[in-house]
């Protein structure tokens, strides 16, 4: 008897980890590559789960596709690992009634940026074929963070076998994908799709997947899975070990059955003595049919914000608009960084934008200094973020707390590498890019946590993104403008630019684009700046034009600051005729440089006749 059938009069119990027990073994590497290296410990595991009570086994084949496999550098072993896996489960059943699954994990987490839909639906097929042949009993779609994934992978899937396929989310927060999707909308969508098993496995342990089973119906074809962790992970002496008992384990696993869950396992920190109690736990125990599901109002409040100047984004589509950055001092003596800013705002700037410890340099908050500007003088503040100093946890709490403080202009970077900064050992996080960001502080934007939990209300930020046109292949950059324009940014701000030419270019590149373009000028203040700038800091090049321009002036600094402010006229006359938007860069605090290029563009507008006008991106950008 198939095991679907089975399902419908009983409870299954599937086996346990792979990876906890050969880490226990002290083996900590690619586990897939045991099938050949050493299949008697794969061997091992599989029969003693089968001894445990388990009816179900899963080949040794999670990571087993090319994408993954790549890691070591065995992505051309794909088919022999994956043939290797199947052997070796068939060999340890005994019965008719055990059954051997071919496991296909998810590849995608946090990150979608990881790996394309394209090289994933490819591996996905590549090795779901190599699995066809095995005369396998099913499959199992395990540890999906990333719904869009693994509604693809099943389709897929569902499209080359009628065998039986269990497919399983995972979830951040009970009862939420990262998405927030809910988990039963989710659930019911995979059924649709086609798997005749659908459930959740990993990241949480019994007690929350059964808190996350709370709201889940009965399936109207489908049956349910779950295979949970033994617990939330621990580390103790340097090795991650897990809490929870068997005996708790089985317990609970009563409780998923009084949920309406026909098949349990266990995922990470589970053992054979897991799966034991388990079996013996549901001993006697038929499936329920019937469950009544109370499903509470998750309501998202949209806080009543005091009444707002129109966003950046509606001004500059519209209108000249200037922002200007002054980046927070090194050190805690801040009166000057005031003076500037006050200065600036005299000026007319729109803006006072903050780098993020740019060139990883250590500096007062922007966060903190945002708060005061806004608070004490009435100076609108554009935050830069960047993916390098905070993980993801750090990140949302971050945001969570500029939206507190009515902080709702950012700029999303990914931010200068640490080992250029003034601690070349500091680790850079990266846990996302910073089209990643975007995508999740438009999620922040619905009311969904970056876990995919209901923050109660929408945050309402307006997110920049960066471009960098000091580049060879100018299309390119423009393409990587258009996926973070799908991210979800609102308006980019460019590096800056020393070249009428290149603000020609970058005109004729991004006019099909209706997102603006701010467009960064900065003032040369000597000519080593000029030379430093163009040899040591990513993303600016300077021409030989400028670099002989300022060196002309190298031992005179005042003239040389005159030089560096005219060229930055020459680039707004040309910008300010092509672009709505003009970005600033104050170099060392010296305001009184970007307070006269504020004014010189204001009465530059003044003098550009309506013809010219109709030459500026108002509608295009």
């Amino acid at each position: 008897m198939g095991l679907i059938e089975r399902l419908k009069n009983e409870i299954l119990i599937a086996d346990g980890a792979m990876g906890t027990l050969l880490y226990s073994y002290g083996i900590d590497f690619g586990y897939e590559e045991l099938n050949v290296t050493n299949p008697s410990i794969i061997e091992r595991i599989h029969r003693d789960y089968l001894e445990a009570g388990a009816d179900i086994i899963q080949t040794n084949t999670y990571s087993a596709n090319a994408i993954k496999l790549a890691r070591y550098g065995l992505e051309n072993d794909v088919k022999k690992i994956n043939n290797a896996a199947v052997s070796i489960a068939k060999k340890s059943i005994s019965s008719s009634e055990q059954y051997v699954i071919g496991t296909l994990g998810g590849i995608r987490g946090i990150r979608k940026n990881s790996a394309s839909m394209d090289e994933i639906s490819s591996a996905f097929t590549k090795q779901l074929d190599i699995l066809l042949e095995g005369n396998l009993d099913g499959f199992l779609l395990e540890t999906y963070y990333d719904f869009e994934e693994l509604t693809n992978v099943l389709k897929i899937a569902r499209s080359m076998t009628d065998l039986p396929i269990i497919a399983q989310v995972s979830m951040h927060e009970p009862g939420f994908l990262q998405n927030g999707l809910p988990l039963n909308s989710a659930l019911e969508q995979l059924e649709i799709l086609g798997a005749d098993v659908i459930g959740v496995n990993c990241h949480l342990g019994p007690y929350h997947t059964c808190q996350a089973f709370d709201q889940v119906t009965l399936p109207k074809k489908a049956f349910l899975s779950a295979y949970p962790n033994a617990s939330l992970l621990d580390v103790v002496d340097e090795r991650i070990v897990y809490k929870s008992t068997a005996d708790y384990f089985g317990k609970l696993a009563v409780e998923l059955r009084n949920q309406g869950v026909r098949l349990i396992g266990g995922c990470c920190g589970t053992t054979p003595d897991h799966i034991a109690a388990v079996k013996k736990a549901l001993k006697g125990l038929l499936p329920i049919t019937e469950k009544e599901v109370e499903h509470p109002r998750e309501s998202i409040l949209i806080e009543d914000h005091a009444p707002t100047p129109p966003s950046l984004v509606e001004k500059v589509k519209k209108q000249r608009s200037v922002i200007v950055e002054l980046d927070t001092t090194k050190h805690l003596e801040t009166t000057t960084f005031f003076k500037g800013a006050k200065s600036l705002q005299e000026a007319g700037i729109d803006a006072l934008t903050m780098a993020d410890n740019s060139l990883a340099s250590p500096r007062i908050s922007n966060m903190a200094m945002a708060t005061l500007l806004q608070t004490n003088h009435n100076i609108r503040p554009l935050v830069h973020i960047t993916c390098r100093d905070r993980n993801i946890i750090g990140l949302q709490s971050h945001l969570m707390g500029l939206h507190a403080l009515g902080i709702h202009d950012i700029l999303a970077i990914t931010g200068d590498p640490s080992k250029i900064g003034d601690f070349p050992g500091a680790t850079s996080v990266y846990d996302v890019s910073s089209t990643e960001l975007l995508q999740l502080i438009k999620q922040l934007n619905e009311g969904i946590s970056f876990s995919g939990k209901p923050l109660k209300t929408k945050t309402n930020f307006t997110v920049a993104a960066a471009f960098n046109p000091n580049v060879r292949l100018l299309d390119r950059a423009v393409k990587r403008l258009e996926r973070k324009i799908k991210a979800g940014a609102d308006y980019f701000i460019s590096q800056p630019v020393f070249s009428i030419e290149k603000i020609e270019e970058m005109y004729e590149a991004t006019k099909h684009l209706s997102t603006p373009i701010y467009i960064g000028i900065l003032p040369l203040t000597s000519s080593r700046n000029a030379e430093f700038l163009h040899n040591e800091v990513p993303g600016i090049q300077l021409s030989e034009e400028i670099l002989m321009r300022m060196k002309a002036w190298e031992h005179d600094k005042v003239q040389a600051e005159r030089e560096g402010i005219k060229i930055a006229k020459e680039l707004i006359d040309v910008a300010a005729r092509k672009f709505n938007g003009i970005y600033l860069i104050t170099p060392f605090l010296r305001y009184h440089l970007t307070t006269e290029l504020v004014t010189y563009i204001h009465d530059l507008d003044a003098t550009i006749t309506k013809g010219d006008a109709n030459d500026v991106q108002s509608i295009s950008h």
